[in-house]
């Protein structure tokens, strides 16, 4: 496997252990995450991600995240990773703990920082299915990136049964909110629409530029209001008249091409704002 690994200090093989058997993240899924494409050695928008890293912890009542060895992490594991770099995780936990729920005091929070850099495989278009799932926009973990993350392993398993690479979710009311690992655009009436955040979609940092960027060209792309995308409208799209692209740190911007067992067309706003996002990618990357 060609990817770095980076943890207490130092590099480690990919089959050396780096967490104890009472790492909270492990027992519990006490953590935060953040994953962001390699582009040219770089890891790319790593300020937004980090401030987003820094955001989940706090939502997630961790004490402050140790960001200096954050970043030392980060430069380790992209030097020795070189050209086989397409992606970086950073993991951050709330470290050694009890076997309950429950955390120790903050003054004995140790938290475990594990960075991983290797290979992605990026396509340019996407497939997706709906699920039965929902996401809880009440939830404490709304809008957070945790590695509390069972909910979106069952339903992207659902969708690699189906074929697709990504499953889609309503929120509790009945809106369209996100997919398991990437923000949702329909293409409708002439715009580029994104569900509310109140809907429990996570503020992807693909979903940010793509919105400020789209701006800044004239593409008429916006955030909806929060009730203005049903998930129902997912049904214009199998029929045609709507289209949908979904975006992600890795997978930037995709049009969608099939969504259940329908074969649908890629929208020409979400095929502009592929051309876009690429490249614009090159020109900055630390937007």
């Amino acid at each position: 496997m060609d990817l770095a690994i980076w943890a207490g200090g130092r590099l480690h093989a990919p089959d050396e252990p780096v967490l104890t058997a009472v790492d909270h993240g492990l027992t519990v899924g006490d953590g935060v995450f953040e994953t962001c494409a390699v582009h040219r050695g770089a890891a790319f928008a790593l300020t937004r991600h980090l401030a987003r890293l820094e955001a989940s912890a706090h939502g997630l009542g961790l004490p402050p995240l140790p960001m200096d060895e954050v970043r030392e992490g980060v430069r380790a594991v992209l030097r020795a990773a070189g050209e086989h770099a397409g992606r970086l995780r950073i993991t951050v936990t709330g470290g050694p703990g009890p076997l309950g729920s429950h955390r120790y005091p903050d003054d004995e929070v140790r938290p475990t920082v594990v960075v991983v850099a290797g290979p992605a495989t990026v396509s340019d278009v996407a497939r997706a299915v709906r699920v039965p799932w929902v996401r809880n926009e009440r939830s404490p973990l709304a809008g957070l990136k945790t590695t509390s993350y069972g909910e979106n392993v069952v339903a992207l398993a659902r969708a690699r049964e189906r074929g697709a690479d990504e499953a889609l979710l309503a929120d509790t009311r009945g809106r369209l909110s996100e997919g398991t690992g990437s923000n949702v655009f329909v293409e409708l009436g002439g715009e580029l629409l994104t569900p509310s955040l109140e809907t429990g979609a996570l503020a992807g940092v693909t979903r940010a530029l793509l919105l400020l960027w789209g701006a800044e060209a004239g593409l008429p792309v916006r955030e909806a209001r929060p009730d203005e995308l049903a998930w129902e409208v997912l049904d214009d799209v199998v029929a045609g008249r709507a289209h949908l692209a979904l975006t992600g740190s890795v997978r930037n911007v995709t049009p969608v091409v099939r969504l259940d067992d329908h074969d649908v067309a890629a929208g020409p706003l979400s095929r502009e704002a592929r051309r876009l996002f690429l490249a614009r990618l090159d020109d900055d990357v630390d937007p």
